[in-house]
């Protein structure tokens, strides 16, 4: 069995080393040749029903094991099962004796599992781009992205990579593109800024991709966070994300969910805030939260949070201008507890403990 095996991949110019695995009918999965074969070859065996195999469409069917096993193909069937490409068609073993032969062996390339991987790229600045996101830019065979964040990273990548960009609004396609490419058996990275799971290209990609592609996901920091280390410590308790765009969620929805945030008096963090098409939601959005919170609640504004242009400013909640607020602006709004400390936004844990320590305090 050995023999036969690494005759057919020697004579067809092929490594024992890309060898994936022996595969055959369910009636040999024990037979000692095979076993042993695979064994050695440090390849999993894999079998498969007879009536399965019946059903493949081989070139070299054979009354043999149809009597025998009740498919007229083991050898080719089992390995074209799965799909791929016959190399090497049904060749049997030589024996030194000069008899029949005992077996059939047939070699198969299928095409390899793709790969897509979701990397974050961050809010921008080269030195918040985590390592493992370096590292599957330069592993990747075909990159797809927004033409701006290619051109953040093009530097990173490995020569002969293929580059898919496109331009804003085509978001679904280069999901779709991403997952297709990842299917004809590619390395691909499909790149968002931020983390590419909050408000990116995670959640469109992963709706197209099925289980016959790997799939991993590269966090990064989102601009929530950095904007949030340059204002202080705004999400130091509970916290929530709301995007004000209503391109493809109804404004009712989001309403309905600032309503909710601004009545359990969460910290909330504004994405997309207004834009020239869009200037009336987030007037609307503070207003909701004003019917909550005081007029002095402290409000955080980052532009650029991170890039070379960053500009912050710290305000309250009755001074906050709209127009002053863009699409490169996230917008963080305090909560009943959040202050102004030395000229720093401050959520306070609120844990026991810190009101235990006050009352000792002011008992001393």
């Amino acid at each position: 069995m050995l023999a036969l095996v690494e005759d057919a991949l020697r004579e067809a110019g092929l490594s024992a080393a890309s060898l994936a695995e022996l595969a055959t009918v369910d009636a040999k999965a024990g037979e000692p040749g095979i076993v042993e074969a695979a064994r050695r070859l440090g390849v999993p065996l894999v079998t498969y029903p007879a009536r399965e195999l019946a059903r493949v469409d081989v070139p070299h069917p054979s009354d043999a094991p149809l009597a025998a096993v009740g498919t007229p193909s083991v050898a080719e069937a089992a390995a074209l099962v799965r799909g791929g490409e016959l190399l090497v068609p049904k060749r049997k073993s030589r024996r030194a004796d000069g008899g029949p032969a005992r077996a059939t062996c047939a070699v198969v390339r299928r095409p390899g599992r793709g790969r897509l991987a979701v990397v974050g790229l961050g809010p921008g600045a080269r030195d918040l781009l985590t390592p493992r996101a370096r590292a599957e830019l330069r592993r990747a065979s075909v990159l797809v992205g927004l033409d701006q964040y290619v051109d953040q990273i093009r530097d990173l990548l490995r020569p002969g990579t293929r580059i898919l960009e496109s331009g804003l609004g085509a978001e679904e396609e280069r999901a779709r593109t991403a997952v297709a490419e990842a299917r004809a058996g590619r390395a691909v990275a499909l790149i968002g800024s931020g983390d590419a799971g909050v408000y990116a290209m995670a959640s469109p990609a992963l709706a197209e991709a099925s289980d016959d592609i790997d799939v991993v996901g590269v966090p990064g920091v989102t601009a929530a966070l950095a904007a949030g280390a340059v204002l202080g410590a705004p999400l130091g308790h509970d916290h929530v994300s709301i995007s004000l765009s209503d391109l493809h969620t109804p404004w009712e929805v989001i309403e309905r969910r600032v309503r909710a945030a601004a009545e359990a008096d969460l910290v909330v963090t504004f994405y997309n805030p207004r834009s020239r098409g869009r200037d009336w939601q987030l007037p609307k959005a503070l207003a909701l939260l004003a019917g909550h919170r005081a007029p002095t609640t402290p409000v955080g504004v980052v532009r650029n949070a991170s890039r070379p242009d960053e500009s912050s400013r710290l305000t309250t909640l009755a001074d906050l201008d709209p127009a002053t607020v863009d699409m490169m602006t996230v917008v963080t709004v305090g909560n009943t507890a959040t202050r102004n400390v030395a000229g720093r936004m401050v959520t306070p844990r609120g844990y026991r403990w810190q009101e235990s320590a006050q009352g000792q305090e002011g008992a001393e």
